[in-house]
């Protein structure tokens, strides 16, 4: 232990997170006993389904894996690794040293390429030092293409689900253009997000991007907010004072919760939009203004203008483009990549050592129905890091209304209804599947991987277990 305590201090910093992935039990147990020794800290899985599930729920800085393996091969899991975990480092290693096979793996971005033989712990050791050197360059790099990102407004904008994706190419197609844009969706689902990352890929993005909730002002001060005033137009008007409409000028406004906006000053702006040209309250004159509207609610608008709350004529002038945000419950193959964005955020923030999120409590994340979307799931991990003591996110620092979600793999308790069915329908059996697996990667994380005991939280028998595990690959 000593010399483990060492080897972490002499680096400055903690040592780098290994997954080792080959279905050869030996190969696994011989790499984790030799990487541990030198202060790493190491998981060894022996399926790709496997390292999936482990990629989803912690971060590594070094994934080792064979290449050929049942089922699906190590070079399909590099390419689910470079698409959820791009910062990790690949090292693939085969006991057929053929050429063309190299070259598949290179081509798929394999960082390194080892052949199984009897130097393979120290091609393995050599490899792995060199990149532990190397690790600190590629983070810095990592960092300044974040940046990069994050000054184009999608770094922040986290989801690789078909829906968002879609989100990210509508971004990259109408930023560029000067129409009106309407984004709608349930709050905290990152609408002002997807506004600003508009703002800041089009032409306009040197000029200024400014919000306004129109939900949180009152219509006679929304009107002077939006528009300005002249000094002495009302009781308290000591000074003239420019509009938002003025200080957009050139670049974006960004009305949030339009929804929520009267109709009488419905009207006054839909004359802005009509017209290009603001009225300061108090003044007879008015004044150009070139101001991209992008609009956001999360209010029905069909309902609004049927029940005479929103003007028709107006919602046409504001949804020249319309985007519609998903929910978290529409998109939840990204809770976990969420949840892993927000778990980074925060133990460095809070500096704390937490690795990863247990499968257990990965699975009630992936289960609860989020009617606070995005925001909820944030807030939530920020609570988890500041209440958990270990090194992996646990049930016990989640929520209750989250924790309970023990049995609702589908959405319901068992023995009762669902609480939520699709409008669409399920697939029932890939639904059972992943619930099945879910049930053992739990009681296998509870058992700290003895499986006998797994097989006795399950109540199920040893033999049994056994079949499951095998069926599911663990």
């Amino acid at each position: 232990m000593q010399g483990t305590k060492t080897a972490v201090k002499e680096t400055g910093r903690e040592m780098p997170h290994i997954l080792v992935v080959d279905d050869e039990r030996s190969i696994g147990e011989l790499l984790e006993i030799t990487f541990r020794k030198e202060g790493h800290r190491v998981e060894v899985v022996h399926s790709v389904e496997a390292a999936r599930r482990k990629l989803e729920s912690q971060i590594f800085d070094i994934i080792i894996s064979d290449v050929r393996m049942p089922g699906e091969s190590g070079v399909d899991l590099l390419k689910f690794a470079k698409e959820i975990a791009p910062g990790s480092f690949f090292l693939l290693m085969t006991a057929l040293p053929a050429l063309d096979t190299a070259i598949a793996a290179l081509n798929s971005g394999a960082d390194r390429y080892v052949v199984k033989g009897d130097s393979l712990v120290d091609q393995l050791r050599q490899a792995v030092h060199e990149v532990s050197e190397n690790l600190k360059w590629k983070k810095e790099a990592g960092y300044l293409r974040r940046e990069i990102r994050r000054l184009t407004g999608l770094d922040n904008i986290i989801g690789q689900s078909p829906k968002m994706r879609a989100i990210f190419d509508m971004i990259q197609t109408v930023a560029p253009q000067t129409s009106r844009v309407l984004i709608t969706g349930e709050s905290g689902t990152g609408k002002e997000l997807v506004a600003r990352a508009i703002h800041e890929n089009s032409v306009r993005a040197q000029a200024p991007f400014i919000t306004i909730n129109c939900g949180a002002f009152p219509e006679t001060l929304l009107e002077s907010e939006l528009f300005g005033y002249m000094k002495g137009a009302f009781t308290g008007a000591n000074e003239n004072r420019q509009g938002l409409f003025q200080a957009a000028h050139g670049g974006t406004l960004f009305l949030d919760e339009i929804g929520n906006m009267s109709l009488t000053m419905q009207v006054k702006l839909y004359r802005v939009l009509q017209e290009g040209k603001v009225r300061p309250i108090g003044s007879t004159e008015e004044a150009d203004v070139d101001v991209r509207i992008i609009a956001a609610t999360n209010k029905e608008f069909e309902k609004e203008i049927a029940e005479g709350r929103f003007r028709e004529d107006l919602y046409y002038r504001l949804s020249v483009i319309p985007i519609q945000v998903p929910s978290l419950r529409e998109r939840r193959e990204d809770i976990p990549l969420l949840a892993r964005h927000f778990l980074e955020r925060f133990r460095t923030t809070m500096e704390k050592p937490i690795e990863g999120i247990l499968p257990e409590a990965m699975t009630r994340l992936e289960a609860y129905g989020w009617p606070g979307n995005v925001r909820e799931l944030e807030n939530t991990m920020e609570r988890a890091v500041a209440l958990e003591t270990g090194r992996e996110i646990s049930v016990r620092v989640l929520p209750d209304r989250i924790a309970g979600y023990s049995d609702s793999t589908l959405g319901g308790s068992v023995g009762g209804p669902l609480a939520e069915f699709p409008a669409e329908g399920i697939d029932f059996e890939k639904q059972i599947a992943e619930a099945e697996r879910r049930y053992l990667q739990g009681a296998l994380a509870k058992a700290e991987g003895v499986r006998t005991r797994a097989s006795e939280l399950l109540n199920i028998s040893y033999r049994s277990f056994r079949h499951y595990a095998k069926k599911h690959n663990l």
